[in-house]
């Protein structure tokens, strides 16, 4: 799991929206992850930022999705950032590590 000491402002800023829509169960009525994290939007790509805000939802640390992809942490960290596109194969390894549908990624 995600170590707090090591982490960058980047993981607080989106735990605490996390912790913010599990506080008010806005998950639950519909917020899409669109909506979410488009902080994230801003900075890297929409694809990349629902990424992250997966693995942040998920309590991963991109070390660790790396693991379970079977890919190097960089790949992980330039999905995330946008500097690499996600393909339809990788999209459909990534729902099925977070168990969603294979297009939010895409």
């Amino acid at each position: 799991m995600i170590n707090p000491q090591n982490s960058s402002p980047h993981y607080f800023q989106c735990s605490q929206v996390v912790q913010l829509l599990k506080e008010y169960e806005i998950i639950n009525e519909g917020i899409t992850r669109k909506e979410a994290f488009r902080d994230l939007h801003e900075k890297n790509s929409e694809a990349g930022s629902i990424l992250k805000g997966e693995r942040y939802t998920a309590g991963m640390t991109q070390v660790e999705l790396a693991k379970k992809l079977d890919i190097e942490h960089a790949d992980v960290s330039k999905m995330e950032s946008g500097r690499r596109s996600i393909s339809k194969v990788m999209a459909k390894r990534l729902a099925k590590v977070f168990k969603t549908n294979y297009r939010i990624f895409l």
